[in-house]
């Protein structure tokens, strides 16, 4: 057993558990509630500007919807959010359970690596960890001013006609702010996020449901009322596509240049979408309709990213 876990027993024993803070009831988004999902009680939510039951069919295109995640997805890696992100998740393990400065980064990458989640991980462990809490600091902390707005990634979503949704492990605000700062928001029907896939997490004993389980694609899929043979899912994480190829998706992974073993595709930026899978919108016989969209693409600057 490595320092970092004997350091985790050791707390457990000591019931060095620190303060949890009371969650409240998850707020609805938008002008839509779908019922809660089964072994759930507390509401689906989502943001939606659209119709949640039209369904876009085309005889050219083999889809129907894109399911999106949202971060390092929708917005490069590069821009430094992440890295902050990391930062935060340490402050949190140090602030709230007291450990050591030096052991936070080491626990952090492994709780990530064993259960996806450094929340999934903490609370799997035993850990009395508040969800409001824990994004109050990992994300509520974010200098979301390195998130610059996108017209490029707007422009080629807004050319895409069939249902838009993001599915991403963050919770609500922060996937709001994130997609608000990348002037986008209007372009989704609906966000799928940590509150509908936890809309009660009021008992410490309540397993958190997060990707890449299928639990959590299960409910995505049941939320979004999509058939997954006829749904597009872009992801930056290998195990989330392989998730999503589980329940029959149709996969992409974002940031890659070569596919993993479960991806249909690999794209290096969201903004090779067009060029990488032409489908999308038409037919291999558009030709020429796919070689206008592609200027108009080109056309417009590239965002300016922002190093860490």
């Amino acid at each position: 057993m490595g320092p970092v876990w004997a350091a985790i027993l050791d707390h457990l024993a000591k019931d060095s558990i620190g303060n949890c803070l009371t969650r409240s009831e998850p707020t609805r988004i938008g002008r839509f509630a779908r019922k809660p999902y089964p072994g759930g009680t507390g509401p689906i939510t989502f943001e939606t500007k659209f119709n949640p039951t039209a369904v876009f069919h085309s005889a050219s295109s083999p889809f129907d919807c894109i399911i999106f995640d949202l971060d390092d997805t929708l917005y490069s890696s590069k821009t430094g959010i992440g890295q902050a992100l990391k930062r935060n998740i340490d402050d949190f393990l140090v602030e709230r359970f007291g450990f050591p400065e030096s052991q936070a980064p080491t626990l952090r990458a492994e709780l990530f690596k064993i259960y996806g989640s450094s929340l999934v991980g903490l609370r799997s462990l035993g850990y009395d960890v508040d969800a409001d809490d824990y994004h109050s600091v990992v994300h509520g902390r974010l200098p979301y001013d390195l998130i610059k707005p996108d017209a490029r990634l707007r422009n080629l979503l807004q050319t895409i006609k069939q249902r838009k949704i993001i599915f991403t492990n963050s919770d609500r605000i922060h996937a709001m702010k994130a997609l608000d700062r990348l002037g986008i928001k209007d372009c989704f029907e609906q966000i799928i996020c940590f509150e509908t896939m936890n809309p009660n997490l009021s008992k410490s004993t309540t397993p958190v449901v997060l990707k890449p389980s299928m639990e959590a694609m299960k409910i995505a899929i049941d939320v979004a009322g999509v058939d997954p043979r006829r749904t597009l899912f872009l992801d930056d994480n290998a195990k989330n596509v392989a998730a999503g190829k589980a329940v029959e998706l149709q996969t992409v992974l974002v940031g890659k240049t070569v596919k993993s073993k479960e991806a249909d595709y690999a794209l290096e930026s969201i903004t090779n979408l067009v060029q990488v899978i032409p489908e999308i919108w038409f037919s291999e016989e558009d030709d020429q309709m796919i070689s206008h969209i592609k200027n108009e693409m080109d056309s417009i600057p590239s965002a300016t990213t922002v190093g860490a």
